[in-house]
């Protein structure tokens, strides 16, 4: 079974989701704070299948957990729980590198729900990486219904979309889920300008209008791994003052 992690300083929150977490047959740990939750992380042999990380937290918060774990090269799926579900929250814990968020208070039912589809996701995600697939096999995609290539070469790269990795002949670049999600929906919409508003509904499902310069440092990092001129991008275009358009061959 499942080993779970979970950051959380007010203890009966910590104990409940323990309590009810094992009673699932999850196996589970739990510290009070993030310089705790970075030094079991990045020292234990075996690594977690999730980490379920608050976001106010005594020292390093929650946001300064996930950067500095997504900066050491883990990528364990992060499920974000906030005090608050505002949306300039819920896009700064996801450009700090979690997939997923979670507003308090929140129905334990939809907590497990959401932790259940992390791990299953994790285990899509390592079974096709075990698995020899053409790299122009499509299969289907998530959301939507959509057929999308899970591996294809772009500008002499190869991305994996089911692996989250981009291999070059000299380097392999991990990816969160929240890049690959993002990078899914731009090829789905290939040769379309989706909005930024767009983004935020499908892809975060944030619903208000909020502060975009998140989507911006995705598509920033996005074209650091796909362009050959990030300044002078040939794939991921702005269209200014709407959002931006996916082109997979050349747009010069």
């Amino acid at each position: 079974m499942s080993s779970v992690l979970v950051v959380e300083d007010e203890q009966h929150l910590a104990d409940g989701l323990r309590f009810n977490l094992e009673a699932e047959g999850y196996t589970v740990d739990t510290v009070s704070s993030g310089e705790a939750a970075l030094s079991l992380l990045l020292e234990r042999e075996q690594p977690f299948d999730a980490v379920v990380l608050d976001v106010m937290l005594p020292g390093k918060d929650g946001f300064t957990v996930a950067s500095e774990l997504r900066a050491s090269g883990q990528f364990v799926p992060v499920l974000m729980l906030t005090a608050r579900g505002r949306p300039d929250d819920v896009l700064r814990g996801f450009e700090s590198g979690a997939d997923d968020y979670l507003p308090k208070p929140f129905e334990l039912s939809v907590f497990m729900a959401r932790l259940k589809a992390l791990l299953r996701r994790r285990e899509w995600f390592q079974r096709d990486t075990l698995t020899d697939r053409p790299v122009s096999e499509p299969v289907r995609d998530e959301v939507g219904g959509a057929r999308v290539e899970e591996v294809f070469a772009l500008n002499g790269k190869t991305i994996d979309l089911g692996a989250l990795e981009l291999r070059t002949p000299s380097q392999t670049v991990r990816l969160t889920l929240m890049e690959v999600q993002l990078l899914r929906y731009l090829i789905r919409h290939e040769g379309k300008v989706v909005s930024r508003k767009a983004i935020l509904e499908d892809v975060w499902g944030v619903h208000e209008d909020t502060d975009t310069r998140a989507i911006d440092n995705f598509i920033v990092r996005l074209r650091k791994y796909l362009e050959d001129e990030p300044s002078r991008p040939r794939h991921v275009l702005t269209v200014r003052g709407v959002g931006y358009r996916f082109m997979a061959g050349s747009s010069h």
